[in-house]
Parts: structure tokens; sequence; C-alpha cells
């Protein structure tokens, strides 16, 4: 199965990351957080659909790595990873 996003979603890796306090002690991404999550976007739909009939450019590219909104994205299995779904407005900045 192919996951392909429609209108404004966008399909992303979630990429998890370990925390070191100053002491060496280290924080397993496990641990609740309630701060924005980051991923690498891996597919893109169309655009959406704006009234004049045009789609609206994406400010995302496959590829990019992105922090978003922590409860905005739903959850899919696809070949034993999971995948996160989200709206491009969902996405607030992207990491260089």
């Amino acid at each position: 199965m192919s996951v392909k996003p429609l209108s404004d979603r966008v399909l992303v890796k979630p990429l998890t990351e370990s925390e070191t306090t100053k002491a060496g002690i280290l924080i397993p991404d496990t641990v609740e957080k309630e701060k924005p999550e980051k991923g690498e976007v891996i597919a893109v739909g169309p655009g959406k659909l704006l009234d004049n009939g045009q789609r609206a450019p994406f400010t995302v590219k496959v590829g990019d790595k992105v922090v978003f909104k922590k409860y905005s994205p739903d959850e899919i299995k696809e070949s034993g990873q999971t995948l996160l779904i989200l709206e491009e407005s969902d996405i607030l900045a992207i990491i260089s």
C-alpha cells in the first residue's frame, strides 16, 4: 500500500530524539513532552483548491525537516512504520 496525501495534507515521518541533561542523564523520547514535534516530509498532496480553481503552492517539499503541532497529526501505520498526516497549516517551521 502506498500513501498519497490529498488536498493540502502532508505525510511526515516522525523524528525521534533523546535529550541529555548537563549532568549526563539521558531522557528518552518516550517521556511526555508538551513541545511541538519534529519530522521529515515524505509526501505532499496536490495543494489546497482555491476559489478560482487553482491549487495553492506548498511551502514545504519532500525531504524538509519540519516542526509541527503535537496534537494535530493523524497517525497511520504503513509497512510497520508509523507515519503522520497533517495539514500544511499545522506545520510551524522548517528546520535548516
